[in-house]
């Protein structure tokens, strides 16, 4: 990543943003919950020494709670993004559940389908990262009209080949 390039920085923001977006708030409550259950057992239900260190047990307490609450929003976020994938929700989530260490979530992402949208056109549904629909060639995305590749549409020229972007006949819906 060029730290001179603005918009690429801004694009890795947006995305990031939205990837948070798709953490459901049930997930979030529930990871509080669990942080705050797990800081509760540490300094109340387990015994203490007087003796004992206190910032052993202050950094184990919040390492453990960082962990599983991290655990639930994953979680969370695996149970919104398996149907904005197409995929079976409650065979994820128990794969997820019930393979231990955090290995089903491992092999969601491993084997995840690509993201889907429906089609403006025809209201079929594409991959996310194609250009144009196969079912009837509606123009998805901005592309180059010398090399054909993907650009932003508030690009002015190609950033692979350099070609003047507004010599392009771009459909209007695609314009900045």
């Amino acid at each position: 990543m060029d730290p001179f390039n603005k918009h690429e920085s801004n694009d890795s923001a947006a995305r990031s943003d939205s990837e948070l977006q798709m953490v459901p708030s049930w997930s979030i409550a529930l990871a509080a919950v669990v942080f705050v259950a797990v800081q509760y057992m540490f300094f109340v239900m387990m015994p203490h020494r007087h003796n004992e260190v206190l910032a052993f047990r202050l950094l184990m307490s919040f390492t453990w709670g960082a962990a599983l609450a991290s655990y639930t929003l994953l979680i969370g976020y695996v149970s919104r993004d398996v149907k904005r994938r197409n995929m079976s929700g409650r065979l994820w989530m128990l794969i997820v559940l019930l393979l231990p260490g955090g290995i089903g979530a491992v092999v969601y992402f491993l084997l995840r389908q690509p993201a889907q949208m429906a089609c403006p056109g025809c209201h079929s549904q594409v991959p996310a990262s194609v250009n144009f629909c196969p079912q009837c060639r509606y123009q998805l995305a901005a592309i180059c009209g010398q090399c054909h590749r993907s650009v932003r549409a508030t690009e002015i020229y190609c950033t692979q080949c350099g070609h003047d972007l507004a010599e392009d006949h771009t459909p209007a819906r695609l314009r900045a």
